[in-house]
């Protein structure tokens, strides 16, 4: 049998994101901009004769089928028709809750190893399909970089600018479902297509020019009414992060984990510092581009 194999599971920020209204498939139409950052979890995989399993000691994440990492897996061993078992180790260092798709990430890791373990030579190309069935950002994660995302999210398009720099990272400590922000979001919702801030964005950098003032996040609101709690603490940070000159801040995803991006790394320390005395966990970590992050798993370039 195989050895075993240790992978990484990078995490995402929404530099921006636009809930545009419900499909007739019961999702919802989003525009969206994924972007990778330096921090992973850590995956090892070891086979086993038949069996799919799951280990963490992550006390909020599922040991069980629910854990969306079993679920890739088993749809994988569905999907080539092969007998073989995996155990699958998962060290959590991407905030659980946070909206940086964390679980997608290892979904997505787990497709991508098991590919190469059992010498499959999918591709994430070939991986695609299985991953849109599993869950709307599982396919970025087969990309990575920064891209553009479409429908429920799932179709994934790489930007020509690919962006560069540091990103302060806030956690928190407040986990939030995305299925409550997005049931208060239905609350309000209007069918809409005339957002254009993320189009705007991506013309923009097709220019060579910036834009990234204009980019929000339609489910901030939701997120902070659906805990309280996180408001008063979103509000002294981004305080902070555009005193520091964050090019882009705002929550990631449906939260609860909030982001600065920043060209200038001491300015990116110094918000950092600031946090840090504040008691909030903070980190200061890199975004990874389209090339980079293929890098890791020893893909080619994108041409």
């Amino acid at each position: 049998m195989p050895r075993a194999l240790q992978v990484k599971s990078y995490a995402k920020i929404n530099l921006g994101l636009e809930v545009l209204g419900l499909r007739q498939d019961g999702y919802h139409e989003l525009r969206t901009l994924f972007q990778t950052i330096d921090v992973h979890d850590d995956i090892v995989l070891r086979p086993r004769p038949r069996a799919v399993s799951v280990r963490c000691r992550h006390r909020l994440v599922p040991r069980d089928r629910t854990n969306l990492a079993v679920r890739a897996a088993e749809a994988l061993r569905k999907h080539v028709q092969v007998s073989s078992g995996v155990e699958i180790e998962i060290e959590k260092r991407i905030p659980v809750g946070g909206g940086l798709g964390g679980g997608s990430s290892n979904a997505a890791a787990v497709l991508l190893g098991l590919d190469r373990m059992w010498r499959l030579g999918l591709g994430p190309h070939g991986l695609h399909r299985l991953a849109r069935r599993l869950g709307a950002d599982v396919p970025f994660f087969l990309l990575g970089g920064t891209a553009l995302g479409l429908g429920r999210g799932d179709e994934v398009y790489p930007l020509r600018r690919q962006l560069r720099g540091w990103v302060v990272l806030v956690d928190p400590g407040v986990p939030i479902s995305t299925a409550a922000v997005f049931s208060r979001v239905d609350a309000g919702l209007t069918p809409r297509e005339n957002s254009n801030s993320i189009f705007y964005f991506v013309s923009r950098g097709l220019e060579g020019i910036g834009g990234d003032r204009i980019l929000t996040n339609d489910l901030e609101e939701a997120a902070m009414e659906e805990a309280p709690a996180l408001k008063e603490r979103v509000v002294r940070v981004r305080d902070v992060l555009r005193g520091e000159g964050a090019r882009i801040d705002a929550l990631s995803g449906s939260g609860s984990s909030v982001f600065g991006l920043f060209d200038d790394a001491r300015a990116a320390r110094r918000a950092s510092a600031v946090l840090g005395k504040d008691g909030m966990p903070v980190r200061v970590v890199r975004t990874l581009t389209l090339d980079q992050y293929r890098r890791t798993w020893g893909l080619p370039r994108v041409r």
